[in-house]
């Protein structure tokens, strides 16, 4: 797109705003201060570095095999920057625990340490990312029964207890490194398949674990823990032990941040309901961004309603800087590196659109109780020029605006990812 047009858009885009009481120049700076934590398992289908040849187990299932996945370290790496290249702003890079550098030896997950990831903190300090990170408690001989800080045997929840807490520490490390507080998540895949008699018994366990993995004290501004709750998954279709119930329970009573998942719920059930619920008892919320598509989750993500319903909810509640973001979905049957930048820019793109609602007008119509105005108001925000703005900001940052990216990224994969 022509720069000159862009800034002729942009400039009657901001005159139109203008007149029902919105500051787009405000609204691109706010845009530009939040971070968008880009999951490393996009790049290879989620298999990690520890055991190359493993499978996917514990309800984790990349479909598709669509060619120029990642295969190394290097590679992930170099598909990550091309994607970071499409996207506007600074962002972060979220780590999964069998993505560590381990030199082609097997380090199994309860001997994993910080020098494990030094390698990817000093290329997130190269590139100035920051580093989001996640303890892995699937795919794996102790996970193979389907229950870890759950299980009913003490030496495998033991095994998981110490691999989440060296998991703590590493997140530790890199937000000590990196000068920016690591957001370290905590999923498991506990669950069974068919009917569950001592449901009370299995959340006890997992209670008593997650006790014992927080008697370790870190430093809050170093990171911060996260526990995310899923509906089920696959091989866990009639019991789920960490629900959403639980870890609302649980992230509430100790302080705990709860991340919410919009793929991990039912299919008529929606996550921008519970954000402001949320917030009023925790100080802070994680979001992992997906799209579930009938039952299944972890679709690439899209400009949907409501992704828009997320975003609005939180800048409303005046919240981004208490609501971290990340994206989750990984989707092998299409261009892995198109996957990250169309999912991150619907993301940023939902934000711009809630960041420049006519916010003041609304609480006043909703205020005097004029509904039919505020409806009005709504609606036609929605047809507003906003996409001028976004295109704006995307050419102040040096990035390439509307769909032209799609002929970039198309290069990309004909000059490398083609050729692996």
């Amino acid at each position: 797109m022509n720069d000159q047009k862009i800034i002729q858009a942009f400039q009657a885009a901001k005159e139109r705003y203008a007149e029902i009481g919105v500051d787009v120049e405000k609204a691109v700076v706010e845009l530009d201060k939040l971070p968008i934590s880009l999951h490393c398992w996009q790049t290879d289908d989620v298999i990690g570095f520890e055991n190359p040849d493993g499978n996917l187990t514990g309800g984790i299932q990349a479909t598709g095999n669509y060619p120029g996945k990642a295969h190394t370290i290097d590679q992930v790496r170099a598909d990550i920057d091309k994607a970071m290249s499409l996207i506007p702003g600074k962002h972060r890079v979220n780590l999964h625990a069998f993505y560590g550098d381990f030199g082609g030896k097997f380090v199994d997950r309860d001997q994993i340490e910080p020098k494990h990831f030094q390698s990817w903190i000093d290329w997130a300090k190269e590139k100035d990312y920051k580093l989001d990170f996640n303890c892995t408690c699937f795919s794996h001989d102790k996970s193979a029964d389907g229950f870890t800080l759950s299980s009913p045997d003490p030496e495998i929840r033991n095994f998981w207890i110490e691999h989440v807490i060296r998991s703590r520490k590493i997140a530790e490390e890199m937000g000590r490194q990196l000068g920016s507080k690591c957001m370290h998540n905590i999923w498991i895949p506990d669950g069974s398949k068919d009917l569950t008699v001592n449901r009370l018994q299995y959340r006890q366990n997992l209670k008593d674990s997650l006790d014992k993995i927080f008697e370790y004290k870190t430093n809050d501004e170093y990171m911060k823990d996260c526990i995310e709750s899923k509906l089920f998954g696959i091989g866990a279709e009639s019991y789920t032990v960490g629900s959403h119930e639980f870890y609302m329970g649980y992230g509430v009573k100790n302080n705990v941040v709860v991340t919410l998942d919009s793929g991990h719920f039912h299919p008529t059930e929606v996550i921008s309901d519970k954000i402001s619920s949320l917030l009023l008892f925790l100080p802070e919320v994680m979001l992992h961004v997906s799209r579930g598509i009938r039952w299944d989750s972890d679709h690439v993500v899209i400009l949907s309603d409501e992704l828009q319903a997320i975003a609005q909810e939180i800048t409303r509640a005046n919240a981004i800087d208490r609501v971290h973001v990340g994206l989750d979905y990984f989707d092998a049957s299409i261009n892995r590196i198109g996957a990250y930048v169309v999912g991150v820019r619907a993301t940023q793109k939902a934000f711009l659109q809630a960041l420049l609602e006519p916010i003041i007008q609304l609480r006043a119509y909703e205020a005097k109780g004029q509904n039919f105005e505020r409806l009005a108001l709504l609606e036609e925000a929605k047809s507003m020029p906003w996409t001028d703005v976004y295109n704006y900001y995307c050419m102040q940052k040096g990035v390439i605006a509307g769909e032209s990216y799609i002929a970039n990224i198309e290069k990309y994969e004909q000059e490398v990812t083609s050729k692996r």
